[in-house]
């Protein structure tokens, strides 16, 4: 593809879609073309690419022993040709006609761009059934390869076959294949076949007369069929002015991409509509790749078959916004009944995580360190969920706040109502005597009264917490619990070793911090209310801060100042490691995520003073960091993590789960792509 500007979708293997729904005009192929025209030259002056009509819309799908009339479909052919020519300079248009072919008629799919007919592909299974009869009229098309001897239409040689796929000479990944109606009702539809041959863009012309529930029937068939293939699937039905002699029709049009819905229109509509949405074709190449099942099944599925792809080019792309749903927080959805239930498994993974551990273990005590931050709270309550369906007292849960050299009032007054609260066994450990003694035994600038506070002054007291909590558990006979996150394994935000990085079992790991805030958001709400409640909330309020270095001029040690903000973050990292997506479109995302605070929505619970933007500048800024932190100098402690359970689809960054990497890579890769793609 031709250098396109950082702001094009296409620029990031996106191809824009359309699926129309036109209005009816029953055994009128004119009327029909017309119809087909204006809206050709809507999704045109919209960015689309491609553009797909139901089932027979150049004649009307509902128009029984008329399409046996030679009059009619000499009309349809010339009509053809009309639309055809409407597709110079504009989308690639696919549309739906009778087809007369070596003494058959066919059911057909006609795909035109360029401002020619490219090909025309056949419907392999003709319902013959109920209120079906396609076989009174049509020859099935399934056993039809490209191409008939001296086939054409309006004079143009063309070629006929099912094997047919199309491609975008110069968009990589654009390739889609074609099916019509009752192929995706089958078992196994033409399109799976047409996916495993390299077709990631599924379309499918459809009438589909509408009954109560058969929408949601549709529905997950698209869904369904798009998870299955990993592909995107377009769907679009016959609408109002379709023939209602016996039938009725809802112009149902949907898209969908790797089982997601993508868009959908509002059905029953009187007036002709486009529902757009941007495919990422780039992304379904990537999940291919990553599955091998998928190479797998091809090599079996295609033995014998041959497929014909035919090749057209496209105009050059504008930059446009992205339209397709595209949420801020990757790990916790907008939708609020998703992110209740979300909510519910996440929780419920953990603490199964945990029971089972402590059954292994003929475990009755747990040792943990409650700071008053997010991630220990998260640990906590899972912990005395835990212990609360097996039947084990909270008191067997010690935990334990240990206050340093910059340990405030607000967090440790935090974590004590939180123990209060939960019934469990707390304690105090004042670490400033032991680190002030290790500080002065290895000569350390602090001991001698300066105001040092390095990366060495911040470790001893992280490293004397987890030695304490060790011992603790050696003394009491119990486990540590671990309460790093998934985001702060992503950055090496733990000190190694000795450190909050080790315990011997961690529910967290498998946890983005993002979602954390809306775990406890949802355990304050569900599971507690008076003193345990109200703690949470002041626990949510409070910000994120080792609490290792005390306060200048009013200001506590930040991490996100440090290392970026988590929202940022847990947005890079989900891209990053779920589907390998190159850091410039990951910029480009980001961006269209966040430039904007008022488009798109935000997750049920979402603080107004949490819901900001972020410029192109300042998120390139924060992912040359998470770049270098990721690939180049924190996978050494990801190697040697301990035991926990995987939570998200993002993925978990266990050695012996889905990340696997050198403790001695470079980020030089990424962060060359960074600086030469994104301005």
């Amino acid at each position: 593809m031709a250098q396109t500007s950082f702001h094009a979708p296409a620029a990031h293997g996106f191809v824009r879609v359309a699926a129309a729904t036109p209005v009816v005009h029953t055994a009128d192929p004119v009327a029909n073309a017309d119809e087909h025209l204006v809206l050709i030259a809507q999704a045109g002056a919209q960015g689309v690419d491609l553009i797909v009509f139901p089932e027979l819309s150049l004649s009307g799908y509902a128009i029984d022993d008329l399409l046996l009339q030679d009059a009619l479909l000499g009309e349809v052919e010339r009509q053809t040709a009309r639309v055809a020519e409407a597709t110079g300079g504009g989308p690639v248009a696919v549309f739906g006609a009778p087809v007369m072919a070596g003494d058959r008629l066919y059911n057909c799919a006609v795909v035109a761009g360029n401002g020619r007919i490219l090909g025309v592909v056949p419907k392999t299974y003709l319902p013959n059934y109920r209120e079906y009869y396609e076989k009174r009229w049509f020859a099935s098309g399934g056993d039809v390869e490209a191409i008939f001897e001296d086939f054409g239409i309006a004079g143009q040689p063309v070629e006929l076959g099912a094997n047919l796929l199309f491609a975008a000479a110069d968009r990589p990944g654009f390739v889609f294949g074609v099916e019509i109606c009752e192929d995706y009702w089958a078992p196994l539809p033409p399109s799976t076949r047409q996916a495993l041959a390299g077709a990631r863009i599924l379309l499918n012309l459809s009438a589909s007369n509408v009954l109560i529930g058969k929408a949601d029937d549709r529905a997950v068939l698209c869904a369904s069929q798009s998870a299955r293939a990993m592909a995107a699937y377009v769907f679009t039905a016959s609408g109002w002015g379709e023939s209602t002699t016996d039938l009725a029709w809802d112009g149902q049009s949907t898209i969908y991409e790797l089982g997601a819905r993508l868009a959908d229109n509002e059905r029953f509509s009187l007036e002709p509509t486009l529902t757009i949405a941007d495919i990422d074709v780039e992304r379904i190449g990537m999940e291919r790749l990553r599955t091998g099942t998928f190479a797998d099944c091809a090599g079996r599925e295609l033995q014998g078959s041959r497929y014909e792809t035919i090749s057209f080019s496209e105009a050059a792309p504008a930059d446009s916004d992205l339209i397709r749903p595209l949420d801020r927080f990757p790990f916790v959805p907008d939708d609020p009944a998703r992110l209740d239930q979300d909510c519910y498994e996440a929780f419920n993974i953990q603490v199964q995580g945990l029971m089972r551990r402590l059954k292994a273990t003929n475990g009755r005590t747990i040792v943990i360190g409650v700071s008053g931050g997010l991630d220990s709270t998260q640990a906590l309550l899972v912990a005395c969920r835990a212990f609360d369906r097996l039947g084990l007292p909270r008191t067997g849960i010690l935990g334990y706040t240990m206050p340093g050299f910059a340990t405030s009032e607000g967090t440790k007054s935090n974590a004590w109502r939180l123990m209060n609260a939960l019934g469990i066994t707390g304690g105090e450990i004042d670490i400033r005597p032991a680190a002030e003694r290790m500080l002065k035994d290895i000569g350390h600038p602090y001991s001698d009264g300066q105001p040092v506070h390095d990366i060495t002054f911040e470790n001893v007291q992280a490293g004397l917490r987890t030695d304490y909590l060790f011992r603790l558990a050696n003394q009491n006979g119990g486990m540590v619990l671990g309460t790093g996150d998934l985001s702060e394994l992503a950055l090496g935000w733990a000190t190694y070793g000795v450190g909050d990085h080790m315990s011997h079992y961690n529910v967290n790991g498998g946890v983005a911090k993002t979602l954390i805030r809306h775990l406890i958001r949802w355990v304050a709400t569900k599971q507690h209310e008076g003193a345990t409640a109200d703690v949470l909330h002041a626990i949510l309020d409070t910000e994120i801060s080792p609490e290792l270095v005390p306060a200048k001029d009013g200001q506590i040690q930040s991490t996100e100042a440090t290392v970026g903000p988590y929202a940022l973050n847990d947005f890079f990292l989900f891209y990053i490691t779920r589907f390998g997506l190159k850091p410039s479109k990951v910029a480009y995302l980001a961006h269209q995520a966040w430039k904007d605070a008022s488009r798109g929505h935000w997750p049920a619970g979402t603080p107004d003073d949490e819901k900001i933007t972020y410029d192109l500048a300042t998120i390139k800024h924060w992912l040359r960091k998470f770049l270098i932190r990721f690939f180049q100098t924190s996978q050494f402690k990801r190697s040697a993590l301990p035991n926990g359970p995987k939570v998200v689809t993002g993925g978990s960054l266990s050695p012996r789960g889905d990340w696997r990497a050198p403790s001695d890579g470079t980020a030089r890769v990424w962060l060359d792509e960074l600086d030469a793609n994104v301005p």
